[in-house]
């Protein structure tokens, strides 16, 4: 009976569809990447080797979701797998990005796990209803911190004036 369990479930996993809507992280990287490559001379778009060079170079980023892409392909200094050259190879030859992301789905599924964090649009967002939480990650995403703020309100007067720094008029 656990043998049954256990197949029906290696089953379920193995026919889990890809679908490029759920892999954000890896499609927008990998577009941003593509236009990077587009700037450089022909010689090498056509390089894996050169692909790869561009590749570790542009994984040096502080968006933490790309960076944790990177290192699931292998392209950081610390990742512990070897799958560059599953995104560098298809490159040199103009793959389509979201069919190089089915690929790598294929090889690691949790690459389409990873989704960006929502950005809170200062200039519409009511500020006051935010919970702690965010205002803290929007005063982190800004450069600033709130050492020694206890109080709600305190956070909401930090984040009002970035939001009036980015041009928010009706606070």
């Amino acid at each position: 009976m656990k043998f049954l369990v256990v197949l029906i479930g290696l089953v379920c996993v193995a026919t889990a569809k890809y679908d490029p809507e759920k892999c954000e992280v890896c499609i927008t990287f990998l577009n941003k990447f593509r236009s990077h490559l587009n700037t450089l001379p022909t010689e090498t778009q056509k390089n894996p080797d050169k692909i790869e060079a561009e590749l570790r170079k542009s994984c040096k980023t502080k968006q933490p979701k790309d960076e944790r892409f990177c290192w699931y392909v292998g392209a950081t200094e610390t990742s512990a797998t070897g799958m560059i050259q599953t995104v560098t190879k298809p490159l040199s030859f103009f793959k389509p990005i979201e069919k190089i992301c089915g690929d790598l789905y294929k090889k690691d599924n949790q690459i389409c796990d990873l989704k960006y964090e929502k950005q809170i649009d200062l200039k519409t967002v009511n500020i006051k209803k935010l919970k702690v939480k965010e205002l803290k990650k929007i005063l982190e995403q800004n450069g600033q911190d709130c050492k020694g703020c206890t109080e709600k309100s305190e956070y909401v007067k930090k984040v009002e004036a970035i939001a009036i720094q980015q041009g928010r008029t009706d606070l």
